[in-house]
């Protein structure tokens, strides 16, 4: 049986982003932290076979990726799309958000994220 999470090929790779990250999702990391939206527990730099993700709850199935000025070119978006189509077929819900929406309304993401608890995940549109 393959090992989808975490494999230990990666562990460098997520080591060097969890001591490398944004300021971004430094600042969404510090209000998501130690189960402080409704006890939900978030991990960050979470392994997903072959992708990172930046944070990931297993208690949802539910992968947050903050996107910086680098996922704005044209390439950028088609492995962004590729992405999610992998965690979606793994039943893995993704959720974007850009560096200015957590600068300027983290309190929207934090609002999104209690609400999709609260919702359960049906309240993604496909």
């Amino acid at each position: 049986m393959t090992i989808l999470y975490n494999q230990s090929v990666q562990r460098e790779k997520r080591r060097t982003l969890r001591n490398q990250i944004p300021q971004a999702e430094k600042l969404l990391w510090e209000q998501i932290r130690n189960k402080q939206i409704k006890g939900i527990k978030f991990r960050r730099q979470f392994g997903v076979g072959k992708y990172v993700v930046d944070f990931y709850s297993p208690q949802l199935k539910l992968g947050i990726e903050i996107d910086g000025n680098s996922h704005f070119n044209k390439s950028s978006k088609y492995n962004d799309i590729r992405r999610q189509r992998y965690l979606n077929s793994l039943g893995i819900k993704l959720i974007r958000f850009t560096n200015l929406v957590i600068y300027h309304n983290s309190e929207i993401v934090i609002q999104k994220l209690s609400t999709i608890y609260h919702r359960g995940l049906h309240y993604f549109k496909d």
